[in-house]
């Protein structure tokens, strides 16, 4: 049985910073890239970041490039997310989910097979 599941959000004022892990179970951790994506109250989800787990390749969305930093740790089949300098707006439950497409950039959510349960972050201003 395939499982993502998600772990790390939480409250925390602008400018700080959270970690996200992302664990994975059941399928082949290096045949897959992970994505992360968030969606807020009202909006569509959005994608925010992938790492292709084979050779570690990332994209990430502009809206958090040079703020967040994907990685992969594939002995413990996790992916990682930390997130610096948060702002109110990256409010939302963070979803982690998995593809074995490779049409990069991967940020839209048609693309991914597996999704996590999801967990809240919420920045504070």
């Amino acid at each position: 049985e395939v499982q993502l599941v998600e772990s790390g959000g939480g409250l925390v004022q602008a400018g700080g910073s959270l970690r996200l892990s992302c664990t994975v179970s059941g399928f082949s951790f290096d045949d897959y890239a992970i994505g992360w994506f968030r969606q807020a109250p009202g909006k569509e989800r959005e994608g925010v970041s992938c790492i292709a787990n084979s050779d570690g390749y990332t994209v990430y969305a502009n809206s958090v490039k040079g703020r967040f930093t994907i990685s992969t740790d594939n002995v413990k089949n996790t992916v990682y997310l930390q997130m610096n300098s948060l702002k109110p707006e990256d409010t939302a439950v963070y979803y982690c989910a998995a593809t074995t497409r490779s049409s990069w950039p991967l940020l839209l959510d048609t693309q991914y097979d597996y999704w996590g349960q999801g967990t809240q972050v919420t920045v504070s201003s």
